[in-house]
């Protein structure tokens, strides 16, 4: 399974992707938004976990908006992973289209179980 991690910050970033390798997944990993869209179309991954607040043109509710409008990407799973906290944020990233909603601090053995249960899915 290809995973798209998209974090602005390199130590999370990293950190998420060394667990999901651990996993024996293939991992992609950039710093913004704008980066991701550019690699969704380059190469589709099979879910993109996705960080709310990224500086730049487009943050994480976009790429959302983004992915969902794109017949291509429509369905593909998106996991956010956010600090950002309160029942308003998660109701905008799940209308924006998340398949998901982490809290950072999160919980890496959640985030894998629901990778296992997408890619067995």
């Amino acid at each position: 399974m290809r995973i798209l991690v998209v974090e602005d910050q390199e130590s999370i970033r990293k950190m998420i992707q060394a667990l999901v390798k651990a996993r024996g997944y293939e991992v992609t990993a950039v710093n913004s938004g704008a980066k991701a869209l550019e690699t969704v179309t380059e190469r589709l991954p099979d879910v993109v976990l996705l960080d709310l607040m990224m500086p730049g043109q487009f943050d994480g509710l976009e790429v959302c908006r983004r992915l969902r409008a794109d017949p291509a990407t429509r369905s593909l799973p998106v996991l956010i992973i956010t600090a950002m906290s309160g029942d308003d944020v998660k109701a905008r990233a799940l209308e924006a289209g998340a398949t998901g909603f982490f809290n950072k601090p999160f919980s890496p053995i959640a985030l894998l179980k629901e990778l296992e249960r997408i890619a067995s899915g």
